[in-house]
C-alpha cells in the first residue's frame, strides 16, 4: 500500500486556489469573425495549419467566452488573443494532434476554466470527457461554456480530488500544477488496469520524475516521456504519461 504512506503528507488535491494575483482585464474582445481569422492564422503559424473551420469557429466562441468573464473575476493571466492562441489552443491541440493518442472516455482533473478539456471537446465532439474542477465560479462558468458551444457528452464535476474521489475512466489529463504523486494517488480507483494519467508539462519536470517513479513503482510505471515544443515559439514542453499497473 505505498500510497498509505504518503496519506497524512499529502494534501487534499486542489483544495487550496493559487495565491490570488492582481486581476487584470482583457483591452480587447475581438467579435467572432475577427477572432476566427486572428486564430486560423495563429493556427497556420504555429503548428495547426488547416485546422477546420467549424472547429476554430467554436474555439473563437470560447474565447469570447473566456474574455468576457475575465472582465468580471480574474480567470487566466493570459489576455492578448496571440497569447491565448498559442499557449491555450496550440498548447492543449497539439497533444493529441501530433504527440498522443488519448484514449476516452477522459477526465480533465483540475481544469480551471477549462484547459484542456473545452479544446479536446471540441477536436473530439464525440467521445466523453468529464471536467473536474473544486472552484464554484469556474464550474458556473465551465456549465455556462457548454450550454453556449451545445457541447454534447461532456459532464462537468463541481468538487476537489480525494481519495475518495472515483469515476470510472480510461484516462486522466491534467495541464494543472498539481504534483505527480498526489495525482497519480487521487486518480487510482478511476481507472482500469492499463489506463493512463497524462501531466502535461514544462520542460523542467526530471527531479520531480525522480521522486515519484520509485514511489508509485507498486501502482504505476512511467510509459512515455515527450520532450516537444510549440511549433515556432521558444515555449518547450513534457509530456509524461503514467500507467496504472507494473511494467512488463
Amino acid at each position: 500500500m505505498i500510497f498509505l504512506i504518503f496519506s497524512i503528507i499529502i494534501p487534499v488535491l486542489m483544495t487550496k486556489p493559487t495565491k490570488k494575483s492582481r486581476h487584470k482585464k482583457p483591452e480587447v474582445i475581438y467579435e467572432l469573425d475577427e477572432a476566427n481569422n486572428r486564430l486560423v492564422d495563429a493556427f497556420s503559424h504555429h503548428g495547426l495549419e488547416g485546422y477546420p473551420y467549424d472547429k476554430t469557429m467554436q474555439l473563437s466562441r470560447f474565447y469570447r467566452l473566456l474574455m468576457q468573464q475575465q472582465n468580471k473575476e480574474n480567470f487566466t493571466r493570459l489576455l492578448k488573443f496571440r497569447d491565448i492562441a498559442i499557449k491555450h489552443f496550440v498548447d492543449c491541440l497539439i497533444v493529441p494532434l501530433e504527440h498522443y493518442k488519448l484514449k476516452f472516455p477522459l477526465i480533465d482533473m483540475g481544469t480551471g476554466p477549462g484547459f484542456p478539456g473545452i479544446p479536446l471537446k471540441i477536436h473530439f465532439p464525440d467521445e466523453r470527457i468529464i471536467l473536474v474542477e473544486g472552484v464554484k465560479k469556474r464550474v458556473n462558468f465551465l456549465k455556462e461554456v457548454r450550454d453556449k458551444l451545445d457541447l454534447k457528452n461532456l459532464d462537468i464535476i463541481g468538487r476537489y480530488v480525494d481519495e475518495d474521489f472515483n469515476f470510472p475512466v480510461q484516462s486522466v489529463i491534467t495541464r494543472a500544477v498539481d504534483a505527480i504523486i498526489p495525482t497519480l494517488k487521487y486518480t487510482y480507483n478511476c481507472l482500469p488496469d492499463g489506463g493512463e494519467v497524462v501531466f502535461m508539462k514544462g520542460p523542467n519536470v526530471d527531479h520531480e520524475l525522480e521522486k515519484a517513479i520509485p514511489l508509485v513503482k507498486d501502482k504505476f510505471y512511467l510509459s512515455d516521456d515527450i520532450t516537444y515544443n510549440l511549433p515556432n515559439t521558444p515555449h518547450n514542453r513534457r509530456l509524461v504519461v503514467f500507467k496504472k499497473g507494473r511494467k512488463q
